[in-house]
């Protein structure tokens, strides 16, 4: 075995999670059960709604948090991705360090670390409203390629088929990883990314993958998987 179980790659968000009802997402006109992005404007909008409420706070991010489940497991792992220099992006690093995770972070970047907030509802059912910020701008150059060499899987993130230069990151990601022999995996996240960015995931996909994580998602409209 390699240095790292797991090298993953994705958008670092600090989630927000609040407890709320199914008439407060339709008040504010927000997709139930889905993540959309927002701007920077929008999220300080519904912020401001939910003033006063009790909010959880964690580092996050799809991918984050697989790695985070794969190091409470007592996995190894290294997590590439991008934060900016401001409280947010502190708390997310030392939040990745409590966690038991190696990391390409160290005090960021200039600009806003992305943040998720994260609506949960009565019945379980999660929306989230997300504003990447600076990770809206991760590259090739939060590649570490001496720890992905090092890793027995590589994990993608499909939400980083939002992002032209994420997507470049997460190619040459694949292709490092199938060089070095390691086995490629990529989630697809959300039937968001499915529906409006096949495109993209097709070509972090390229020839082909060990492993795709899909979604199923039952509604009187559509099934997709």
């Amino acid at each position: 075995m390699g240095k790292y179980h797991v090298y993953g790659i994705g958008n670092a968000l600090v989630d927000m999670e609040l407890e709320v009802t199914p008439e407060f997402l339709q008040q504010l006109n927000i997709d139930k059960g889905v993540m959309t992005l927002v701007d920077e404007a929008r999220q300080t909008e519904i912020m401001e709604r939910v003033h006063g409420l009790n909010c959880k706070k964690s580092g996050g991010g799809s991918a984050a948090n697989t790695m985070v489940a794969i190091a409470q497991l007592g996995g190894k792992g290294f997590y590439s991705c991008k934060v900016a220099n401001d409280k947010s992006g502190t708390f997310y690093l030392e939040d990745l360090q409590r966690c038991g995770l190696d990391t390409n972070l160290h005090n960021g970047d200039s600009g806003i670390t992305g943040k998720c907030l994260v609506m949960v509802t009565p019945d379980a059912d999660r929306t989230m409203n997300t504003f990447l910020g600076i990770t809206g701008s991760l590259s090739e150059a939060e590649l570490v390629r001496d720890a992905l060499i090092e890793s027995e899987y590589l994990y993608i993130e499909g939400y980083l088929v939002t992002s032209p230069t994420a997507i470049d990151a997460a190619i040459k990601a694949r292709e490092i990883a199938t060089k070095s022999g390691v086995k490629t995996s990529l989630s697809l996240s959300d039937p968001n990314m499915v529906d409006f960015f096949k495109d993209g995931l097709l070509k972090i996909i390229g020839s082909g993958l060990d492993f795709i994580f899909s979604i199923v998602q039952n509604s009187s409209k559509s099934k997709r998987k």
